[in-house]
């Protein structure tokens, strides 16, 4: 008997589908990706000056009572300093406080609310490098400094009535006490893991340090050991570089100053673009 196998039709070639695409490559980090940085610095603008009203004008309403207490209360009080009256004094150094703390407050809270909100991969994802990241923050705190500085200067001048002695101090001061206090609020809000340690950081760093760098007073005046310490506070060096600006006249090294101040600025953002890259407290 001839059994034969049955015909089992050849099965026809299966037809080439479309090719998967490959995985995009990760961005090479060449260049800048200045898209990415303008829309992660608009981004920090449009935060806080959608709540203008409680980031802007409440320093400003805070810092003119400030001024009306030393314009009134000690109206009758000797010269501070080289023949300048107290209000003359207090003035510029209200509106360096007032850079100080936003600036501060504007980079601390926007990425610490970020990291407790897990909304920290809208700004991981893009392809935006630790740099950019830093420059990105950093950029949008300084503004909200500058805006509120700008805005207390005008608030604070009827009562003051300073003049401007020397534009480049003004300027000078003002971009690297911004750049201290925006790199300060990044690392703080790395560092925080619940809001209780981001207070702490305020009330016991940034808050001593601006009420005992003399904005109101002459360190010169101050009992030892505090007179000492004031020497190596980077908000004396700051706020009497910023004053020297205007009044032309200052307690400190002018010298020194300028040093400290760059050498802090550039460490502390170092430090904040090493974070940044090594992800410590926001990748994990």
């Amino acid at each position: 008997m001839n059994l034969q196998a049955p015909i089992v039709p050849e099965a026809a070639p299966a037809r080439a589908g479309p090719a998967l695409a490959a995985p995009p490559a990760p961005r090479t980090p060449k260049g800048v990706n200045w898209i990415g940085l303008w829309t992660l610095y608009l981004r920090e603008v449009r935060r806080f000056w959608k709540v203008g009203a409680q980031t802007v004008a409440g320093p400003v309403v805070t810092t003119l009572l400030y001024m009306m207490i030393f314009a009134v209360a000690m109206s009758g009080a000797r010269p501070a300093m080289e023949g300048v009256s107290v209000a003359v004094f207090v003035g510029p150094g209200l509106i360096m406080m007032g850079i100080l703390n936003n600036a501060f407050q504007n980079s601390s809270s926007s990425l610490f609310q970020a990291k407790i909100n897990n909304t920290a991969p809208d700004f991981l994802c893009p392809p935006l490098s630790p740099m950019e990241l830093t420059v990105g923050f950093a950029a949008g705190a300084m503004t909200r400094g500058f805006l509120v500085g700008l805005v207390t200067a005008a608030a604070v001048w009827p009562f003051s009535h300073f003049g401007l002695a020397h534009l480049w101090a003004v300027l000078y001061f003002a971009v690297m006490a911004a750049t201290v206090m925006a790199a300060t609020g990044i690392l703080a809000a790395l560092w925080a893991q619940k809001f209780d340690e981001l207070a702490s950081v305020t009330s016991f760093v940034v808050t001593p340090l601006t009420f005992l760098s003399g904005t109101f007073y002459l360190i010169e005046r101050l009992p030892e050991p505090f007179r000492t310490a004031s020497r190596f506070n980077p908000f004396f060096y700051l706020i009497d570089g910023f004053r020297y600006g205007f009044i032309g006249a200052a307690e400190g090294s002018l010298v020194v100053g300028v040093l400290y101040s760059a050498a802090l600025a550039a460490g502390l953002v170092w430090a904040v673009w090493r974070m940044f890259t090594t992800g410590w407290r926001l990748k994990s």
